[in-house]
């Protein structure tokens, strides 16, 4: 056993950590709550859609109760239904194709970027076809996806655009927020996000009122008035504790995200060479929701980092079209190529603001030691400009 072996512990995210950097705001925001009683659509919701509208420079926002109500609330605001195709990426959370397989519609995949695990735009334009009615590119891991091109298919198709930004509160494409770029964006509140909720919770962002209102139409059981039903609706709403929590995240969002980016730098620093570590574009400011690698025997670095303390997860290790879930889909092992050879090699390491300097060498070291002692093949180029 190594002597890098010990009793250290490093977590995958440490949300008590985080909890108790802000312990008596949030107390203070969920007594307020508490004392209000205005627990359903209470005014912390009203005040939060604001400010992550402002967040995010955009006009509107609507709180709902997850990121994949979001994505769905936000196809549905386009009638998007049966009969329609929407264009997302293999590699993805399977709430992705969930959300577009609730409203009817069929979801239709593309492979992704080698390099940036996002949507490849230059496979786009052949997956459209006379169905197709929107296109649902993902700024995964936090990453931005490559929207000039998307946007401009999308334009020449006149196709609606959905970003899935779930992943990515506050990264930047070219300057810009992501979630700004298409007709509607989504957001999720998970816990662990670089936002997070201590439930679940979500956000439909967009430029149109329009389309906002519809979200809000149809998230709170198609009511504008109480009880005068316009629509079928749902009970997607965002409750006011959970709004109130995160108005007081929000105002450390930046801060965060900036650790990470360190946290980010750090890893590409300390990290062992035969390590492939994620790439950043140049058009990309991303927020490092995870630090994915690559390695060719990841199962077995997961299983030896496990045994020195450190967490690890795997986003995502069965790709959308080999889920059974989605085996109606009518996919075939093959048909994605490099989302399946991600799917076996990637690892995501520790990433949370938190994390020290300390841990993360702790982390690199642990990894040079069992890569020098299993000695890998070659084959993981490392991708970081």
């Amino acid at each position: 056993m190594s002597t890098l072996q010990s009793q250290r512990r490093i977590p995958f995210v440490d949300l008590a950590a985080q909890y108790d950097s802000i312990a008596p705001e949030v107390d203070a925001a969920i007594a307020r709550v508490l004392r209000g009683t205005d627990f359903i659509l209470g005014a912390d919701v009203t005040a939060f859609e604001r400010e992550f509208a402002d967040y995010c420079e955009i006009e509107h926002a609507v709180g709902v109760d997850s990121g994949t109500s979001a994505l769905e609330l936000a196809l549905r605001a386009f009638n998007i239904g049966p009969g329609d195709e929407v264009i997302t990426q293999a590699n993805t959370f399977v709430a992705t194709v969930f959300a577009i397989a609730y409203t009817g519609a069929t979801p239709v995949l593309v492979d992704v970027d080698p390099s940036t695990y996002n949507m490849d735009p230059e496979l786009l334009e052949q997956a459209i076809t006379p169905r197709t009615k929107a296109i649902l590119p993902v700024h995964l891991y936090g990453q931005p996806a490559d929207m000039d091109p998307i946007v401009e298919i999308a334009r020449r198709y006149g196709l609606i655009v959905i970003e899935d930004a779930c992943q990515a509160h506050g990264a930047r494409y070219k300057g810009r927020r992501v979630g700004t770029f298409g007709h509607a964006a989504a957001f999720s509140f998970y816990p662990a996000k670089n936002l997070g909720a201590y439930g679940d919770g979500g956000m439909v962002v967009t430029p149109d009122a329009k389309v906002a209102d519809t979200v809000r139409l149809l998230g709170n059981y198609g009511q504008r008035e109480k009880y005068h039903h316009l629509q079928l609706g749902f009970n997607r709403r965002l409750d006011t504790l959970q709004a109130a929590v995160m108005r007081v995240k929000l105002r450390y969002l930046d801060e965060w995200n900036a650790a990470r980016r360190r946290h980010a730098e750090r890893y590409a620093e300390v990290l062992p060479e035969n390590v492939g570590i994620p790439s950043v574009p140049s058009y990309a400011e991303p927020v490092w929701h995870l630090y994915v690698i690559r390695v060719p025997d990841r199962d077995a670095l997961r299983a030896a980092l496990a045994e020195r303390g450190i967490a690890t997860g795997i986003h995502y290790p069965i790709p959308i079209h080999l889920l059974q879930a989605c085996s109606g889909l009518g996919y075939r092992r093959g048909d994605f190529p490099v989302t399946e050879a991600v799917a076996d090699q990637i690892l995501s390491l520790p990433m949370y603001p938190e994390l020290s300097d300390d841990a993360i060498d702790y982390v690199a070291a642990a990894i040079r030691d069992v890569l020098e002692r299993d000695q890998p093949a070659p084959g993981i180029a490392r991708t970081a400009d």
